[in-house]
């Protein structure tokens, strides 16, 4: 005779010495639970911190860069640059000359990072978003102006209301052998500050951004330019619009997207994911040692009503099935809780914010979230390998103890 799976689970798994069981399934399930829902929540901030630092450098950035192969810097053509905007989802294009300079501000002085650009720069870019004093104009009235970042501002007690006093920029010439005299050794101009951003602390702290004609004429680079910044479409492609441009430019050129400027950070934050999505999935599997447990003292429990099972034609899959079931049920519905609270808690986060940074000067008051489809699946995925892993043995002894135990 053939037992329906259901009437023999609920034969052999009554009896007065179940309760015990029942509360280690319990901790079982709460453990799971509390795991499924930590995954769910440290998956979700990693991923809310990468694309925070994707939203702060996409205000600074472009969406691609356009560089020499060799050297750090090429002759400047216009062909180039209308090359550049006739490749499909090329929104814009702005010049750029780049390099370190000295910059002096009454008796103060520092090394900066000197980004010269075009005048269309802010029309492309959102580094008006991020102005936290005065204006990103770089040419007004014929008189340039730089814009700084806030780090450098604080660093050299630069005013943007004092007129009197400017930004001085020094950068070595290509001088030759036997120049003696000091002033010849350095070209410096002088510059307005005209504005302060605020992006990320690296930012913040180097750069300067100054109009790309003042640029060429302190490195003396004539018809030069170091890269061409390059904006998309919102619809665009990057990878499409990348293969096409560098075809179009040749290899005389690399075409870079803008992730790819910041490539060791974000690969560190994928690893750092890894390694916490890992580790939090080792909790997870010690916690499911007390399901291999309640099993297994399932298993030596209900010896004899197995033996009953297979003597009234109860087969092998159908007792394994019922403890893989079993084993399922326990870890599926701490996992089903984990996933409500996790994801709950993740959009609670992402709408109101109740955990703060705790730092006044953060970039965001709170922290960021962010759920992704894929981290959910994965979880799942990770709790049911879990589980079968945890049920097989104690379902493949019960499946054979008929073979060794007999009726009393």
């Amino acid at each position: 005779m053939n037992f329906p799976f259901f009437i023999a689970r609920k034969y052999f798994l009554s009896g007065k010495k179940k309760n015990f069981i029942n509360v280690i399934s319990m901790i079982s399930m709460v453990v799971v639970a509390i795991g499924t829902m930590s995954l769910i929540l440290a998956l979700s901030v990693f991923n809310g911190l990468e694309g925070l630092l994707r939203s702060m450098y996409g205000n600074f950035d472009p969406d691609m860069v356009v560089v020499p192969s060799s050297g750090k810097s090429f002759t400047y053509d216009s062909a180039q640059i209308n090359l550049i905007r006739s490749v499909d989802g090329v929104r814009g294009v702005t010049e750029v000359i780049e390099d370190n300079v000295l910059v002096r501000y009454k008796e103060s002085q520092r090394v900066v990072r000197m980004k010269g650009v075009g005048r269309d720069f802010d029309e492309y870019s959102g580094i008006k978003n991020v102005l936290v004093s005065g204006e990103f104009e770089l040419v007004r009235d014929s008189i340039g102006y730089a814009v700084i970042g806030r780090g450098i501002q604080y660093d050299l007690s630069i005013s943007l209301k004092n007129d009197f006093y400017t930004l001085q920029l020094y950068y070595p010439k290509d001088i030759g052998p036997g120049v003696v005299n000091p002033e010849r050794m350095y070209t410096v101009l002088n510059i307005l500050p005209g504005g302060v951003f605020a992006i990320e602390k690296y930012y913040d702290d180097n750069y300067v951004f100054v109009p790309v004609e003042f640029a060429r004429e302190l490195l003396n680079y004539k018809n030069k330019l170091t890269s061409y910044d390059v904006y998309l479409d919102a619809d665009a492609n990057p990878e499409n619009v990348k293969e096409e441009l560098q075809n179009a430019l040749g290899d005389v050129f690399k075409v870079k997207l803008g992730d790819e400027l910041h490539s060791d950070l974000y690969k560190v934050l994928k690893i750092e994911k890894l390694f916490v999505f890992l580790i939090l999935v080792a909790i997870i599997g010690i916690a499911s040692i007390n399901i291999f447990f309640s099993l297994t003292m399932l298993v030596i429990e209900k010896k004899k009503d197995i033996s009953v099972l297979f003597a009234q034609g109860a087969s092998t899959k159908l007792i394994r099935n019922i403890f893989l079931y079993e084993g399922s049920i326990v870890a599926f519905s701490g996992a089903a809780v984990g996933l409500v609270l996790g994801i709950g808690l993740s959009l609670i986060q992402q709408h109101y914010g109740l955990i703060g940074m705790g730092m006044n000067s953060a970039v965001m008051n709170s922290y960021p979230v962010k759920i992704e489809i894929m981290d959910v699946f994965l979880t799942v995925i990770a709790i049911i390998a879990i589980t079968l892993l945890a049920s097989i043995q104690p379902a493949v002894k019960a499946s054979k103890s008929f073979s060794t135990h007999t009726l009393q």
